[in-house]
């Protein structure tokens, strides 16, 4: 099993007065873009408690969602509640993170998980390999050091999280063989429902609690909002690493691999 991360930050240690604040209340798109995130990995606590469930029958799957990936998470999201609560004081985090769980908790039930464990696995290699590169193109869209600093490090431990599942994936499969194919799907189940994803849902309570919107919060407006951050982020996406994670679990030929990560 991959070793958990070994980095060593936490709120204390983050340089709070240093942030550039001038600069930071200038950027909209960056204070979408943390609220929401700061919601999501807040909310993966109930996530994990419900994939423990799941997983309920190996008590290493379990002990490690709990002791580390669930911990992490959460310190992920307080983290980023520091800084939106440092940077924009006039938003309400707490009442907007509220209205955004009482919709989150409804959804995040177990009926939707894999077909079988080691699939599930699959799936959530793909949400990892989708918050590892979010937060690395959030590093690369702020010039603002602490930021960067704190996005930098949720990126790192983002990825040993995918190298755990990774890991369960193929502990899993050893035992409960499934097909190329079957994994395959699982990858493209997951992508298009990632297109509807927890994070949609977050960014919208973020704009129905944001103080500059002058009107009433209405779809039409949210989707222009949150169009123009989808495009902001993928002109940082880094595309080639999301590829190479996103097919690892194919188990591919390396030549075959080699030839997809050129293309």
């Amino acid at each position: 099993m991959k070793k958990n991360s070994s980095l060593a930050w936490n709120l204390d240690a983050i340089p709070w007065n240093s942030i550039d604040f001038e600069l930071m209340r200038q950027r909209d798109d960056l204070f979408y873009l943390i609220t929401a995130a700061s919601f999501v990995e807040i909310a993966a606590e109930l996530y994990a408690d419900n994939l423990a469930t799941y997983f309920c029958d190996d008590q290493e799957i379990v002990d490690w969602l709990q002791t580390s990936w669930k911990k992490e998470e959460v310190r992920h999201g307080q983290t980023l509640r520091k800084y939106v609560e440092t940077v924009w004081p006039e938003f309400n985090w707490e009442t907007a993170y509220a209205d955004f769980y009482n919709e989150y908790s409804k959804k995040c039930v177990i009926s939707p998980y894999g077909s079988s464990q080691a699939l599930e696995m699959v799936a959530r290699c793909v949400v990892e390999t989708g918050t590892a590169t979010f937060y690395e193109a959030l590093a690369a869209l702020t010039s603002e050091p602490v930021l960067q600093g704190i996005t930098l490090n949720i990126r790192a431990e983002e990825i040993n999280h995918y190298k755990n599942f990774y890991y369960f994936f193929n502990k899993l499969v050893s035992d409960h063989p499934v097909s190329r194919l079957r994994i395959l799907l699982t990858i493209m189940s997951r992508l298009i429902e990632a297109r509807n994803d927890d994070s949609e849902c977050a960014l919208w309570h973020v704009y129905c609690h944001d103080n500059a919107n002058v009107s009433e919060p209405n779809k039409a407006e949210f989707k222009k909002i949150y169009g123009l951050l989808a495009k902001t982020i993928k002109g940082h996406y880094p595309v080639a690493v999301a590829i190479k994670m996103l097919i690892k679990p194919l188990r591919l030929p390396t030549e075959v691999k080699n030839l997809i990560q050129l293309n």
